[in-house]
Parts: C-alpha cells; structure tokens; sequence
C-alpha cells in the first residue's frame, strides 16, 4: 500500500469524528409507546434468553465496518467493527453470537419479521427508519464523500458540478438520500451492494459513487483506477446505531451500556484502526 493511500484512509478517520467522542450519552434511542412495562422484560429479551443466542444482520460488503474474513479458510468469517460491536454486546448478554449475512435494504424488514434480533451495520437512524425500528445511541460517526474514475481526478469542485450525472448507490442508503437530495438531477442506479456500485464506475457505466469517507479509503486501495473527490455532502449529522424492533427498551438499555463503555476504554478506537488495517491486507491478498 503506497503512503499516500495510507495518508487518505487516515485523514479519513480523523475526518470522521472525533468519531467517538461526540455522543457518548447525548444521544437517546427512540422508544415505543409498546415497551415493556417495568421489571418485565420485551419479547426480544425473552426470546435472547430463551435461545441462548443473539441473531445479528448485517450487510457485508462494507469494510471496514463489515467484511468477509479471507485470512479464514473458507473466507466465509464476517469481521469488521461492527461485528466486535456485536460480539461485545452478546457477551454482555451472556449468550453465543449469530451472524447473518444479507442485503442492506432487507435488514430492518428482517428485524420486524424476527429473522435476526438486531441488526448492525452501519446504520444510520433516521427519522424514516426510527417509524418502524428503535435504535440504540450512535456508536460511530462519519462525512459522506463520492469516488469517481481516476481520469476524472480534478473534473468535479463541488456537488453541483455532478449535475445530472449517473450515480451508483448501495439500496437502501444514506447514500442514496443524500444523492437524490443534494445532487441536482442526479440519475441514480440503485444497486444491492457498494463493490456492485464501484464496478458500475470502474466500467464507465456510472460518473461516481457516494460512501462514507471510512469505508472509502478501503476501497481505494486496491482500485488504482478509481480516485476521492474531497467533496463532501452538506447537512449530513447522522451516525451509525444498532436496530431493534419496536418496545425493546431493556436491549436498547444494554445495548447503549456497551457502546459507552466501547467508547470510554478506547475499544471502538482499536476496533477502527485493526479493523481498517485487516480489511486493507484481505484486499490485498486477493
């Protein structure tokens, strides 16, 4: 990996926050008029208990907040900060962890029908979702940027200058909001994952792709021909939290005590930089 690439995926991170130090309890996760009455525990919790296990969707894909593992033999393991995230929050519940894989925009459907019992994967709490979902405090923070072509280098000074052009986004997404709001008659071409929406750019179909300035630097390093724009969306405030269903209130609760706690020993700044770092080297051992 050249320094320079280094040197972007770094400043990056910085961009990125302080990611940890704003919101470390000023951040309440919704609640539902359903929740549990006091000392009774939700119908999650129950079924947690019940189980013995946590059921966690995430969307792979993602890195470095989630990736699969290649270092592993089958290359099937999912890590990443959001899955140390996970594993943090089983152990505090005292049961064994569950990953399922799945798309992005199938996540909050799957936590409302009970296939997984909290989703994490970088999911930022909007009003929109927080309808049918609940969400715990955010646990990273994060400016949203866009990837063009390297020949493209220099093209593009601010949003307005991608003006009608074709955008590919992850379904589902922030992204995807943030391009139809801010972007001016953007054409947009919505896809199930982001190595989906880059490969639409590195093939000329697509002028650029919208991702987190994190999770954009992973990518850059082993796309030579792909390049940052350091444009950056306007009025962007949200984060990533976890989601739960509705009346969830005593998971929220321990949900947020790890998040603090995370946050206070410095874990969710080592899950960042190990993570960042395995997820460069899996890239490019392929």
């Amino acid at each position: 990996m050249m320094k320079k690439e280094i040197k972007w995926i770094l400043l990056g991170l910085a961009a990125a926050g302080t990611l940890f130090a704003g919101g470390c309890g000023g951040e309440k996760a919704a609640s539902s008029a359903s929740s549990a009455n006091a000392g009774q525990q939700s119908a999650l919790m129950q079924k947690i208990k019940k189980e013995g296990k946590l059921v966690v969707g995430t969307a792979s894909g993602f890195p470095p907040y989630e990736f699969l593992d290649t270092s592993v033999k089958d290359g099937k393991k999912i890590d990443g900060i959001d899955m140390k995230l996970a594993e943090a929050v089983a152990k505090k519940l005292g049961v064994k962890l569950e990953i399922q894989d799945m798309t992005f925009q199938s996540l909050l459907s799957s936590i409302t029908t009970g296939k997984v019992d909290i989703a994490v994967s970088a999911i930022n709490p909007t009003d929109e979702r927080k309808k049918t979902v609940d969400f715990s405090d955010n646990y990273l923070e994060g400016k949203q940027t866009l990837l063009i072509r390297k020949e493209d280098e220099g093209k593009y000074k601010t949003l307005a200058d991608f003006k009608g052009k074709k955008i590919a986004v992850q379904k589902s997404t922030i992204q995807e909001k943030l391009a139809n709001s801010q972007i001016p008659e953007a054409q947009i071409v919505a896809l199930a994952k982001v190595p989906d929406a880059l490969l639409e750019l590195k093939q000329g179909k697509v002028d650029a792709v919208p991702v987190q300035n994190i999770v954009g630097g992973q990518y850059l390093v082993t796309n030579k021909d792909l390049a940052p724009t350091n444009i950056y969306f306007e009025k962007y405030t949200g984060g990533a939290a976890v989601a739960l269903p509705k009346g969830s209130d005593d998971v929220v609760k321990i949900i947020n005590e790890v998040i603090k706690e995370n946050k206070a020993n410095g874990n969710i700044d080592k899950w960042v930089y190990e993570m960042t770092k395995k997820a460069v080297a899996n890239a490019q051992s392929k």
